[in-house]
């Protein structure tokens, strides 16, 4: 079995440019492929029991996530487990399905010297949860908020522009001359839905559009609660002429409940979902669809948490804002 003494035959270079590298640090380019390429030829192993022993580093990233059923989610913890990969760390996906005391207990439970960093999607904003990340801070373990942000905390986030995504896709319905626009919300208390409902009002006061509460229902972003606001609004005395669903499952069980009652859209009904770009693929007519920059988010959120690991803080807090995409399908028809 290879050794880091035959990988420092190989390259030429000191075992200590070949451990530093090894233990995450920075290298020269040149030196950093030279390291590399004799690590695969030689099929060297690094032994990372013995490596925490001595560095006190596990390696890992903890991520902490809502659930592992929402595509969204499991699309963008993938990219960022490939990217941690590459630079040699593991990671431990953890999900707290929704229950702030389970999230609260599972962030506890990674900062106790389970891994080197965390990169944490945040749910609804308890006390509990501050003094949990507080204590974060205290133990000096990396964190990174992505998706979503908690007021009051200074930490890096990487985000999309949620307001402006959404007053973009409601903006195409009103240029189409709709009025009666109903908008599936999330919780009030999760940033993405408040910042979804905030570009929703927003495009109805540039267009002077009197805002209904009836238009308004809010579901808790799973696919049943989009599947049940579908039949609400469609029962209602003056149904909606057009619907904006501000997550991937509402946006799925809506588009089930139209074509279990044979609503056809957009003759019935135009519609707008969110991140389901799936739909585009199998429904006829393909749907519009906002899209969220999955791989743009994975990449920076990896990218943070390595570089906070290194104990590099030049530019705490990172605070990004990406944009979104609305892609223009065949969903929205004209009034």
């Amino acid at each position: 079995m290879s050794n880091i003494k035959d990988v420092a035959r190989v390259t030429g270079l000191s075992i200590s440019t070949i451990s530093k590298y090894i233990n995450g640090g920075n290298v020269l380019e040149e030196n950093r492929i030279l390291i590399e390429n004799a690590i695969h030829t030689l099929d060297f192993k690094v032994n990372q029991a013995a490596r925490s022993l001595k560095t006190s580093k596990t390696m890992t990233v903890g991520a902490l996530l809502p659930s592992l059923s929402v595509s969204f989610f499991s699309n963008m913890f993938s990219e960022i487990e490939e990217h941690l990969s590459r630079e040699g760390y593991s990671m431990i996906v953890c999900s707290y399905n929704g229950d702030p005391e389970q999230e609260v207990q599972k962030l506890k439970y990674l900062a106790e010297g389970k891994v080197d960093g965390i990169i944490l999607v945040p749910e609804r904003l308890p006390h509990e949860r501050a003094n949990a990340i507080r204590e974060i801070r205290e133990r000096k373990v990396p964190l990174v908020l992505v998706d979503r942000f908690i007021p009051g905390l200074e930490y890096d986030r990487i985000l999309v522009d949620n307001s402006g995504i959404s007053y973009d896709a409601v903006e195409q319905l009103v240029v189409k001359r709709h009025r009666r626009i109903g908008i599936m919300m999330g919780p009030q208390d999760i940033s993405t839905a408040y910042e979804r409902m905030t570009g929703y009002r927003r495009v109805l006061a540039d267009y002077s559009i009197p805002l209904d509460p009836a238009l308004m229902l809010m579901g808790d972003y799973s696919y049943e609660s989009g599947y049940r606001m579908f039949y609400e609004f469609m029962n209602m005395p003056e149904p909606p002429t057009a619907l904006f669903a501000t997550n991937c499952d509402m946006t799925l069980g809506a588009v089930t409940a139209a074509y279990e009652r044979n609503y056809r859209i957009p003759r019935d009904i135009s519609f707008i979902g969110f991140d389901e770009v799936q739909l585009t693929r199998v429904i006829n007519p393909p749907i519009t669809i906002v899209v969220q920059p999955t791989a743009l988010i994975a990449k920076m959120a990896a990218e943070t948490v390595l570089q906070r690991m290194r104990e590099d803080y030049t530019d705490f807090p990172v605070i990004a804002r990406l944009k979104g995409e609305l892609l223009l399908r065949e969903s929205v028809a004209a009034i």
